[in-house]
């Protein structure tokens, strides 16, 4: 699969202006809230787990899915990218440290694979 956009071609630089951003900023918003519901439900490390391993899994989907690059930022880069919760994972202890890096590529992947 080709990257949505190549920073080496001049042209393709100048594409990413105020649509990309906002689509983007509006999709981490709504990720963002997404995740907290979801950790009300599922609450502690374990929350955060299943989060990151959900999100990769439709990160794995929408990718398979959707072949427009706004559309991909929206929903992989905003949306999943404020839903999933990589920055905070390691609070979790050192099992999780390990284990949801490796479960989330490997639920991306099956997501990826599922929509081929």
């Amino acid at each position: 699969m080709d990257p949505d956009v190549d920073l080496h071609v001049p042209a393709q630089r100048t594409e990413l202006h105020l649509p990309f951003v906002a689509l983007v900023s509006v999709g981490g918003g709504l990720g963002g809230v997404a995740r907290y519901g979801l950790s009300l439900l599922v609450p502690g490390t374990l929350g955060l787990f299943v989060i990151n391993v959900l999100g990769s899994f439709l990160i794995g989907v929408l990718m398979g899915l959707v072949p427009r690059p706004l559309v991909r930022a929206f929903f992989g880069v905003g949306l999943m990218g404020g839903f999933t919760t990589f920055s905070s994972y390691a609070v979790g202890g050192t099992v999780f440290l390990w284990l949801t890096p490796v479960f989330a590529v490997l639920a991306a992947f099956l997501g990826l694979r599922v929509t081929r």
